[in-house]
């Protein structure tokens, strides 16, 4: 089985930057690679971003532009850069792996029925 530990979270003012960290035992091949999720406080998780095998990348619109998803193979981590925190990216985030896709879906929707995910870690922006 994969671990996944991460790390890298905390609290920060708005307009401000955080880099999420998240080590992995070893890679899962998998169609849509990893990814980062994030959980608002009284909502649903929802998809933050992933990186597939061959780097190609996907973001939700809420953070296209201000956060950027890298993976360095050679120390097993996959990092999330966040750039110009607001508010509402105050959520538990969490950093997962072996999304899938199917005939129907693209990885911007990945099926994470057999993902592994690592224990989360809280950001809070506020001022």
């Amino acid at each position: 089985q994969v671990q996944l530990e991460e790390s890298g979270g905390g609290s920060v003012q708005p307009g401000g930057s955080l880099k999420l960290s998240c080590k992995y035992s070893r890679y899962i091949f998998s169609a849509c690679g990893m990814g980062w999720y994030r959980q608002p406080p009284g909502k649903e998780r929802e998809l933050v971003s992933t990186i597939d095998n061959d780097g190609a990348t996907v973001y939700s619109d809420s953070v296209k532009g201000r956060f950027t998803i890298s993976q360095d193979n050679a120390k097993n981590t996959l990092y999330l850069q966040m750039n110009n925190l607001k508010t509402e990216d105050t959520a538990m985030y969490y950093c997962t792996a072996g999304l899938q896709r199917t005939y129907y879906t693209d990885c911007s929707s990945p099926v994470t029925d057999a993902a592994v995910w690592a224990q989360g870690t809280q950001v809070t922006v506020s001022s």
